[in-house]
């Protein structure tokens, strides 16, 4: 900074006149999809803040203001100009957030919608400032809170983790899913010991550093690996931990232990460990520049790509009708509700009586937002068990889905954990399920889902939400059935025999359904 300028207080690279209009057009983009797509906004931000997963979300936007200011003085010396291209990704995010509104998959609205922010800005600054600042850009897609369907995966790779440590120091287990028993008792690998928490903020951290320390994309995708495998591995080691400790002081002494010593206090020294191991193949020194405009000015592809320009005051109105076009779009699907009948009629079951539940694990499954709920057991003569859970959807859509994550038969946060896929049963989705049983033994439960809309019958969740999908698009109106069937070892020698008589008392799956369905007669 010259004198002068330290007099009058002037800055020493003052912001160009030509950046002055698109800066505004860009601000006034981002406060228009901020007030049009404000609940999306207001969800993510309430996951920041109210969920522990999430949390670290709260550094990302600070992260990215640091991001550009690094990057400043570099950007300032390109030109913005509006670029038509971005339009396309913008129309293509509108549309993710459409089929996203209609499937109630709130993830992918809200990936959409920062999406919608990115593509807004290329529109207006064009690809030579969206280069200088591709990373910063990039980075804004960690604002999206991601993570929780990995967690009955992550589950099942602690608990295999933690047997193969539990073997290595001679620790007699067996394992049933993501349940481990050894002679210092029964332990559960929980959604809270998945380490999905610690995962998403490492996959994160790990993106900062690749970038900010690396040079060399060999050495940057090496760090990401890095970064990906050590929290899963140190995980695994956080819950041998604890089962060790078990073994050696007691359950009481190693669950206290854990939340003292585990958590984030352990993975902070992960985390240190892994940019102690990268450190020596850090290649950026600590006084290069982030970006090098002239480099990005004079790149073919930027070049080729800035041809396709379009005035800013263009683009704008554009991407507000194509913005109110998938807003007003999106809201007609919650009143295309199908018209159902009072209660629900139970079909016939030969050889079978509905009988109270009684003994044993309590089993809910979970139908959130459902308009029909029916709950049944029932016994044959030789004594084989079933349970029937039955609910009807006007609709589908946010906080009523049908195949949401945590629905169905092994609610989200319940006692009951996913052991193993079941056998198959025709195209029903099959699930063992356990819990700690009311005895010495674990209750398993076989249990058996399917889905009907219109003429769709299905176990897959992803084939349901297609369908629902293309539902919404063409604005039909149709309801949504889901038929649960399950069988326990408490009360079943075989469940999946038990399961198999009751199937063979009704006939067709869908016409058992659609009787259901019709209501009171």
């Amino acid at each position: 900074m010259t004198a002068e300028a330290a007099v009058s207080g002037q800055p020493a690279h003052p912001l160009p006149a030509a950046w002055r209009a698109p800066l505004v057009h860009a601000a006034l983009a981002w406060l228009v999809l901020l007030l049009l797509f404000l609940p999306d906004w207001r969800a993510m931000a309430g996951q920041w803040w109210d969920s522990s997963t999430y949390n670290h979300i709260l550094l990302v936007p600070p992260i990215i203001g640091w991001l550009v200011a690094q990057r400043r003085d570099a950007v300032l010396q390109l030109t913005p100009s509006g670029w038509w291209p971005a339009l396309i990704v913008f129309a293509g995010a509108g549309f993710l957030w459409l089929l996203g509104d209609f499937a109630g998959l709130a993830i992918v609205r809200q990936f959409a919608v920062v999406v919608m922010a990115q593509a807004s800005f290329a529109a207006v600054m064009g690809p030579e400032v969206v280069a200088g600042l591709l990373f910063p850009l990039f980075y804004m897609l960690f604002l999206v809170p991601f993570g929780d369907e990995m967690i009955p995966a992550l589950q099942t790779l602690t608990a295999r983790l933690t047997m193969v440590f539990l073997g290595l120091v001679h620790t007699p287990a067996t394992i049933n899913g993501v349940f481990i028993t050894t002679p210092a008792g029964y332990f559960k690998v929980a959604e809270a010991c998945s380490g999905i928490k610690f995962l998403i903020a490492m996959i994160a951290y790990g993106a900062l550093v690749a970038n900010v320390c690396f040079l060399r994309w060999s050495r940057r995708i090496g760090f990401m690996v890095l970064s990906v495998v050590v929290p899963i591995v140190a995980n695994g080691l956080r819950a041998f931990g604890t089962i060790w400790i078990a073994g050696r002081v007691g359950i009481s002494f190693a669950s206290s232990f854990d939340h003292v010593f585990y958590g984030w206090v352990f993975f902070a020294v992960v985390m240190a460990l892994c940019v102690a191991a990268g450190w020596r193949f850090f290649d950026r020194a600590v006084d290069a520049p982030m970006i090098d405009p002239a480099a990005i000015a004079a790149s073919p592809i930027v070049r080729t790509l800035a041809a396709r320009r379009m005035s800013a005051r263009v683009a704008m109105p554009l991407m507000l009708v194509i913005a109110l076009v998938f807003v007003s779009w999106g809201g007609i699907a919650p009143t295309l509700a199908a018209r159902l009948q009072p209660g629900v009629r139970l079909p016939a079951t030969k050889g079978w009586e509905a009988i109270p539940d009684d003994d044993g694990v309590a089993w809910t499954p979970l139908h959130g937002g459902a308009d029909r709920h029916f709950r049944m057991r029932f016994r044959n003569p030789r004594g084989d068990t079933v349970d029937v859970s039955f609910a009807l959807y006007a609709n589908q859509g946010e906080g009523r889905e049908a195949g949401g994550y945590g629905q169905g038969a092994q609610p989200l946060g319940s006692r009951w954990s996913w052991e193993s896929p079941g056998p198959a049963v025709g195209v029903a989705r099959s699930d063992v399920i356990q819990a700690p049983g009311t005895g010495p033994l674990p209750e398993r439960r076989l249990c058996l889902t399917w889905y009907r809309s219109g003429t769709l019958l299905t176990g897959s969740n992803l084939a349901l939400r297609l369908h629902v999908m293309a539902d919404h698009l063409v604005l039909r109106r149709q309801a949504t059935a889901v038929l649960i069937l399950s069988a326990s070892d408490r009360f079943n020698r075989d469940p999946q025999a038990a399961l198999a008589a009751f199937l063979a008392s009704f006939g067709p799956v869908d016409r058992w359904i659609d009787t259901m369905a019709a209501g009171q007669p």
